[in-house]
């Protein structure tokens, strides 16, 4: 017999069988939220993985296309790698649960969830949430729990709790916040320039009703869950601690790490190492964990400054920005290119513009996103920080980076209609001291401008850091981190946004959650900093989109066109589209409600390419004047195309004022000549005269 616990969550019922299926792993919760069905588990191995400095946590989100009814494309009919959503579906994930295991914990630990059926009313991401939660408190894996998520989202200033499939399509909002019992462990946000004081309200209201979600999941745990097990620590032993303050001052690490130069700051540190190594060569046991104490000595020598001298590694002030810079068209023949550079952070982002047709399709769970017009790709290159290693293609970090960038800037892209191109553009990491992912926000919003697409206007974005004391009051907040306060601090809260709101948020933590205090002064902070970045910096060196598309980008008209005339403009098998773009080398984006696009080069070549779309979905009238070439010759006249697809006849007495006998005499096969329609013969065809031009 299985247990079964239900709860009422945004007006729909949320079920988690437990005990019913997937009995081996260490906490396996069945979860059912109307008809959306995702298995969720939690598995640890025995031991601890030898040898390594950090927790060993793998999240896995595997969408499966039965779900929704769906056979996979391509020819092996199984699901492939994960999609960039499940992805960043995994990274939503492991975010608020991660730092609730323990820092000393170095069993691998699993979080697998399986959608194995959605319903649009329904979200399979949220339930994959809750459902990793769930099967780790129950579980004996040791766990700091229970955390739950929910997600808003906002129509005509609505809020909506777990608003539907058709409901995120349509919202200005897509926030989800996750929590523990007491304060919120992690944002994440995509928003229609949403202002702040609506955005931190939209945060409470998702954190309230996690209080209600955990209070439900305290509640299987009471009657199901687990004893916890014990585990092998792989903590420092303070004895080492001792030894390597010895030889090493608080003093002489605090010089060795106060540096606005990393590679300065780096070398201080191998100096120290070795220092460390030779003193304690003769001892097998502490020599291996020299590196993971040294790493937090300096830690504790960093936050220290912070928090109690307000003095940061770099000298600056705690809401000093470092040295800004950026710059238009620095790579010649792209669409458009930008650079920003924050200190030692610097992006080159490079825009490129294509026809609809390049746009990227989708396969995934979601009905209503089969494809994406704008498309943000990040790279991030070991040698950014100056690191060698070779390259495999964009890991989890990057593919994060890269959406969250996308987020930011998809709210101020002009409309299909307004700028019928496909976009892409591509951030290369140069240099990396902290928060590239912002840096790439401010790169892409110039390099767009620069490249001719028109955006409503220019989007910012910076980031914060945190260093906590021993109570929640006891904290200081840091405009602008650089690596070493991200790696050594609580808190990377990224905010990117125009003059006038908010449009992406992503918000990291290693501690057990912020006050509403913390996140209110963080949002207001991230504020002022984006305001001078676009006042400072980016206005300086392009403030609004250029009025024209750049000489190497592909150019686009576009017309309108009866829908039921697109059958003639394609012909038969693609026929007539594929005669017209042979003829003038353009490409041809015809969608369903009649909207052609035509692509090219040439401005000559499209408007010749948009006469002849326009000639064939003409309704033919006597009196019109077309220029056609001559194809076919028959005893009684001539036929004539004036369209690819389109031919009408000049019957021989309609050649020429004067009588002809043969109609070889005045035609030949491929001369171009000008005719005036009469209308329709008896059989239905076309009828010209070439005599009757004049008139």
């Amino acid at each position: 017999m299985f247990k079964k616990f239900e709860m009422e969550l945004a007006g729909r019922t949320l079920r988690v069988d437990i005990g019913r299926v997937a009995a081996q792993a260490n906490g396996a919760a069945f979860m059912h939220y109307g008809d959306t069905v995702v298995l969720s588990t939690a598995t640890a191995s025995d031991k601890p993985r030898e040898g390594i400095d950090f927790f060993p946590l793998s999240v896995e989100y595997e969408e499966k296309l039965y779900a929704v009814g769906k056979i996979p494309g391509g020819f092996n009919k199984r699901e492939g790698k994960a999609s960039e959503h499940a992805i960043l579906t995994s990274r939503v994930i492991d975010r608020p649960m991660r730092p609730l295991f323990p820092k000393d914990y170095r069993n691998d630990v699993t979080l697998n969830n399986m959608v194995m059926s959605v319903d649009p009313q329904c979200n399979p991401e949220v339930v994959a949430m809750l459902g990793s939660s769930i099967a780790t408190c129950i579980s004996d894996i040791p766990f700091d729990g229970p955390c739950a998520a929910t997600q808003v989202g906002m129509i005509d200033g609505e809020l909506i709790i777990n608003p539907t499939l058709a409901q995120k399509d349509v919202s200005d909002l897509q926030l989800t916040v996750a929590s523990t019992k007491e304060k919120v462990i992690m944002i994440e946000a995509g928003a229609n320039e949403i202002p702040e004081a609506k955005m931190i309200e939209a945060i409470f209201k998702a954190h309230e009703v996690n209080q209600e979600i955990i209070a439900f999941i305290e509640t299987i745990v009471a009657e199901v869950g687990k004893e916890k097990h014990a585990y092998e620590s792989c903590a420092i032993p303070e004895e080492l601690f001792a030894a390597i303050r010895e030889i090493v001052s608080p003093e002489e690490m605090e010089a060795a790490v106060f540096t606005d130069e990393k590679q300065i700051r780096e070398e201080n540190i191998r100096v120290i190492t070795e220092k460390l190594e030779e003193a304690f060569a003769e001892n097998e046991e502490w020599l291996p964990l020299i590196g993971e104490a040294l790493y937090q000595y300096q830690k504790k020598t960093v936050r220290k400054m912070i928090l109690k001298d307000h003095k940061r590694p770099d000298g600056r002030a705690i809401e000093q920005i470092r040295p800004l810079a950026a710059e238009v068209d620095i790579i010649p023949r792209v669409h458009g290119s930008a650079m920003f550079t924050r200190g030692q952070t610097q992006i080159c982002n490079i825009c490129t513009l294509a026809p609809l047709s390049e746009a990227q399709r989708l396969d995934g769970l979601d009905e209503t996103e089969t494809s994406k017009r704008y498309m943000h790709h990040y790279n991030f290159p070991s040698y950014s920080v100056g690191e060698t290693k070779p390259s495999r293609g964009p890991g989890r970090r990057e593919i994060g980076h890269g959406a969250l960038a996308e987020r930011a800037l998809v709210p101020v892209l002009p409309t299909e209609e307004e700028f019928p191109y496909a976009i892409r553009t591509v951030s290369e990491t140069f240099e990396s001291n902290g928060s590239t992912s912002q840096a790439s926000v401010c790169a892409s919003s110039l390099s767009l401008m620069a490249a001719g697409v028109p955006i409503k206007k220019p989007v910012a974005g910076i980031s914060c850091g945190l260093v906590t004391g021993d109570s929640d009051d006891d904290y200081i907040i840091l405009t602008d981190i650089q690596g070493l306060e991200d790696f050594f601090g609580d808190m990377d809260f990224k905010v990117a946004g125009t003059k006038d709101g908010i449009t992406a948020i992503q918000m990291d933590i290693k501690i057990h959650g912020l006050t509403r205090q913390i996140i209110e002064e963080a949002i207001a902070r991230t504020r002022t900093a984006r305001f001078h970045i676009l006042d400072e910096v980016m206005n300086p060196v392009i403030a609004e989109a250029r009025p024209e598309v750049g000489e190497f980008a592909p150019k686009i008209r576009q017309m309108k066109i009866d829908p039921a005339k697109i059958g003639d403009v394609v012909g038969q098998r693609g026929k007539t589209i594929n005669a017209i773009i042979e003829q003038t080398g353009v490409k041809i984006d015809i969608t369903d409600d009649g909207f052609v696009s035509v692509c090219g080069v040439d401005a000559e070549a499209m408007d010749r390419a948009m006469r002849m779309i326009a000639i064939i979905v003409t309704d033919f009238e006597a009196g019109q004047v077309f220029e056609g070439t001559v194809v076919s010759i028959k005893e009684f006249g001539a036929f004539v195309e004036f369209a690819p697809g389109k031919e009408g006849m000049v019957h021989i007495s309609k050649i020429s004022k004067e009588r002809i006998n043969h109609v070889e005499d005045v035609l030949t096969l491929g001369d171009h000549v000008k005719v005036v329609c009469l209308g329709k013969d008896k059989l239905g065809r076309i009828s010209f005269s070439m005599k009757d031009v004049a008139e």
